[in-house]
């Protein structure tokens, strides 16, 4: 991992982020400046939400609390999603490729954003969740349906919101995490957050967590019911460093980086059948924010490496992203009680640099950018949101893309609530770098995909008794997406902008929690009903698939998660079913639906001063039988235990 460090960072930057585990603890504990942290008189504090947040009205946001995130904390992006949103993913097994279908789109079609920036891949315009893992980031937000007005390009179906949060509270703490898990798995994971004063005016906080999976998937069958259970093995390995310096007035400057690196091998023991996946990726991001105005620089790097057998000659993509951004906040009403209405306007730049084997190994580059006006009017009752944007792309023209949501309280009080939502958006994609630039299957005038999103819903919340609250969400969509690309097999794979997909459905989510004296107990259910179908003929072929549900998208989602805690230990059950999915796109063969049970035991403990968090977990408790994108199946019944030890922390 030295190695890709040096690659990617250079070496000067490497030894600072090397130091930083050293040298943050060092500054916290002397006290930078000596002075003591109570006399850094911060300003009123500044709420800091990223646009999709704040500028979506209407639209369905489903954050994930700290409690989940913790549960999770030594899993990835995919199993927390799984099992707590209704999103599908394709995933290939442990520690192999995971993409997401959300609301009945493609991999493609879903934006993840990490601190404001979009993070997919611009080659294959799309993010592997399996390399996410949930501790490299402390905020988690989901963003229901086309919000192209507020994040650009790919968020047609969606978008994945993953953030950093500075801790101000004074003192070091250091974390120590370990997972062993079924199959010679195993995970370990190393933290510092450390928060200090810098002389009279300034603060400190920061972040600096390294972590390290290996899935050997060493499986003691080799089949389950007569399936082939396919072996593999991936090591992944990680650094996230962020740094936070506050003044006293509210201004912030922050620096954030997460560097990955992700090598997946297929059939290890076969040297013919042999397949090997490397990606490496270094996300830097500097921000500087005031009240108002908010200005970032970003640097993206991504290496892909693909290749059989020995691995001496693999296929090489590299491609750096220069990334600048500067938005502006305006308060067009003074501050008056239950009113506020805000004007945000932006600008982006992004410079693109790839070079594949694939793209005949040139050199490609491109300018992309975006302009955008965001309008918020928030009153008693109302909260209103109208946002548009133009994107500008080398050799390619993007449409404008709107967007109008609107939230209205029909009833509020102490113990009932109820809004009515609703929002119509329009949405696009820019083609990936390999649609526009693979040697003579690409095609560098793809026409944009154009989306059009309309979505309607209610949310409640019922305070049963002092003890007792039930909440509800119901939100109905329908994502009509036209100019869809498809590599299409008649052509001999060519890429055209051929099909129109037209996604409707419907997701309801009800959550009741208990809390009495040391109990809670709690109860989230969710169901999903996503019908996603091709609804234009182009060729002869085609006519066979119109109407029929989009391959590997369930026609049903269902999860439930039930927990019972006394003082600090907590029980939780987990369950997650899916209708069949559909394999062929004529529907004819598909893999039968499933249900997947997993149990997770956990308490607080101390070792001295020391405490300790131990959890247990049983995953697929009834060993049912699942499958994959490809026809292998997914292994049965499997244990893993982890311990998370915090270090009490030091104040001035």
């Amino acid at each position: 991992m030295h190695i890709l460090f040096r690659k990617i960072v250079g070496k000067k930057a490497l030894y600072w982020w090397l130091l930083m585990p050293f040298v943050g603890p060092f500054m916290a504990y002397n006290g930078y400046g000596q002075m003591d942290s109570s006399v850094v008189s911060l300003s009123a504090v500044t709420v800091r939400a990223i646009a999709p947040e704040r500028f979506l009205a209407g639209q369905k946001l489903q954050r994930i609390d700290s409690a989940t995130l913790l549960q999770f904390r030594f899993g990835s992006l995919t199993d927390l999603l799984a099992l707590n949103t209704p999103i599908a993913f394709k995933n290939y097994g442990p520690g192999q490729l995971a993409t997401v279908a959300f609301r009945g789109t493609s991999a493609s079609h879903t934006a993840v954003l990490w601190n404001g920036i979009n993070i997919n891949q611009p080659n294959l315009g799309l993010t592997d969740f399996s390399t996410l893992p949930i501790a490299g980031f402390d905020r988690l937000a989901v963003q229901y349906g086309s919000s192209a007005s507020v994040v650009g390009s790919d968020a047609v179906g969606g978008s994945i919101l993953l953030g950093s949060s500075p801790v101000w509270k004074s003192g070091v703490q250091v974390t120590i995490g370990q997972q062993l898990a079924s199959f010679q798995n195993n995970n370990t994971q190393v933290g510092v957050r450390y928060s200090t004063g810098l002389g009279p005016s300034w603060t400190l906080s920061g972040k600096t967590f390294a972590y390290r999976n290996q899935f050997n998937n060493a499986y003691p069958y080799t089949e389950r019911r007569n399936y082939f259970l396919e072996r593999s093995t991936t090591a992944q390995r990680g650094l996230v460093q962020d740094l936070y310096f506050m003044h006293k007035s509210g201004r912030q400057l922050s620096v954030n980086a997460w560097i990955t690196d992700n090598d997946l091998v297929l059939a290890p023991q076969d040297p013919i059948a042999r397949e090997r996946t490397r990606t490496q990726s270094a996300r830097f991001l500097t921000t500087y924010e005031t009240n108002l105005l908010t200005l970032r620089l970003g640097w993206i790097h991504d290496v892909l490496d693909y290749g059989k057998g020995d691995f001496v000659s693999p296929d090489h993509t590299e491609t750096d992203r220069f990334i600048s951004r500067v938005e502006r906040e305006f308060s067009l009403i003074p501050h008056k009680e239950n009113l506020s209405l805000n004007l945000r306007v932006g600008g982006e730049w992004s410079h693109y640099r790839t070079r594949t084997d694939g793209y005949g190994d040139q050199l490609i580059q491109e300018d992309r950018g975006d302009l955008y006006a965001l309008l918020r009017l928030q009153t008693s009752r109302w909260l209103l949101s109208a946002n548009i944007r133009q994107a500008f792309v080398t050799r390619f023209n993007p449409p404008v893309t709107p967007s109008l949501g609107a939230e209205y309280k029909l009833a509020q009080g102490n113990r009932f609530a109820l809004t009515a939502k609703g929002a119509v958006s329009r949405s696009y994609r820019v083609p990936t770098l390999n649609e526009r630039y693979w040697i003579e299957l690409g095609d560098p005038n793809l026409l944009p995909e154009d989306g059009f999103n309309l979505e309607a819903g209610l949310a409640s919340t019922v305070v049963l008794n002092e003890h007792l609250t039930l909440t509800s969400d119901l939100t109905a969509y329908r994502n009509r997406v036209d100019n869809w690309t498809y590599w299409n097999p008649t052509t001999n794979y060519h890429v055209e902008n051929l099909q129109l997909v037209v996604a409707r459905g419907g997701e309801l989510t009800l959550n009741l929690a208990y809390a009495r004296d040391s109990w809670r107990a709690g109860v989230r259910a969710g169901y999903a009903l996503t019908r996603s179908s091709q609804e234009r003929a182009y060729d002869a072929y085609s006519q066979d698939v119109i109407g029929k549900q989009l391959v590997y998208v369930p026609l049903h989602t269902e999860t439930i998660n039930a927990y019972l805690q006394r003082g600090k230990t907590r029980l939780t059950v987990q369950t997650q079913a899916n209708s069949r999915r559909y394999i062929t796109f004529d529907n004819s063969q598909f893999f039968k639906g499933s249900t997947l049970t997993n149990v997770l035991l956990e308490t607080t403990t101390k070792l001295g001063p020391v405490p300790v968090r131990l959890q247990g977990q049983i995953n697929n408790v009834f060993d049912a039988l699942t499958f994959s994108v490809k026809r292998n199946a997914l292994p049965g019944r499997n244990w893993a235990l982890n311990v998370l030890i915090n270090l009490p922390s030091n104040t001035q």
